[in-house]
């Protein structure tokens, strides 16, 4: 009994010691690194041919295809460690429940679902919009919305190709939407609202462990509260990771915040909103 509650504690622990210190350390490798002076290149070449807003939308639907044809091969191999990892911690947590401990943890899984989550991308779509009232204000209102759905039906495909059914106490299968809900919403409204203020670089590295933190809770509350199995867990925190990845990368795209690289002893050139034609 004292694993499991250990564990919900490892849940919270482990993100928020992690997260600051891949923010500190490990970020700026990633910055300065070659894969992403090729992404910087090929964002360019993007945006010069079809514009921020254009440059965006491809981003979205080439890094969506780069998720599903990554999270197929992933959710096949977790599925054949099923009865082998999930059967066995399904049944250690289910001979273990506590109900108080059970109704907290589906207090809070709720949250994953997507009724409410549905009037957070509201809220926060009105929010930014006013607050973005002098700039380019539809892109929050475009944003929020495609978020939601784009989490959906990506979730859906992936859940149809692997189809590995579920536990026998509900129908959560592979990968856990209520991760990568929480991780893609939370994590966008954390976007928007660092490019909305100057925020300090704590702040930012805050805000990004809390949204990793309830991903983290999500998972272990998924697993307690009998939904999922716990390897739909593991690839839903993959899953929920790699598409936010590349919804905050769109929204950079189509803000102008991917900057080329530098010529060599040169400045940084502009990117353009849209192509221009010499006539």
């Amino acid at each position: 009994m004292t694993l499991i509650y250990a564990l919900g504690l490892l849940a919270v622990l482990v993100p928020a010691v992690l997260t600051p210190m891949a923010a500190t350390r490990w970020a700026p490798v990633v910055r300065d690194g070659r894969a992403a002076h090729r992404l910087r290149v090929a964002v360019a070449g993007l945006t010069a041919a079809f514009g921020r807003t254009g440059a965006a939308l491809v981003v979205l639907l080439a890094g969506c295809a780069a998720v599903v044809a990554i999270c197929w091969p992933l959710g096949e191999a977790l599925s054949r460690l099923e009865p082998h990892v999930d059967h066995p911690v399904f049944d250690y947590v289910h001979a273990r429940r506590v109900d108080t401990w059970a109704e907290l943890n589906s207090f809070y899984t709720a949250l994953g679902d997507r009724y409410p989550l549905k009037w957070v991308t509201g809220v926060a779509t009105l929010v930014f919009v006013v607050l973005w009232r002098r700039r380019r204000w539809w892109v929050p209102l475009v944003v929020l919305p495609l978020q939601f759905v784009v989490e959906q039906y990506v979730q859906a495909i992936l859940a149809t190709m692997v189809d590995r059914g579920h536990p026998p106490t509900d129908l959560g299968t592979y990968p856990s939407g209520g991760c990568a809900r929480i991780m893609v919403t939370f994590g966008t409204i954390a976007v928007l609202a660092m490019l909305t203020w100057r925020l300090p670089r704590g702040v930012r590295v805050a805000l990004v462990t809390l949204v990793v933190t309830l991903v983290s809770l999500e998972g272990y509350t998924r697993i307690y509260a009998e939904k999922h199995w716990l390897t739909d867990v593991l690839g839903g925190w993959i899953f929920a990771t790699l598409l936010f990845a590349v919804t905050a990368l769109a929204v950079l795209v189509a803000e102008g915040r991917v900057r080329p690289p530098a010529p060599s002893g040169g400045t940084t050139p502009a990117i353009p909103d849209r192509v221009t034609t010499a006539t």
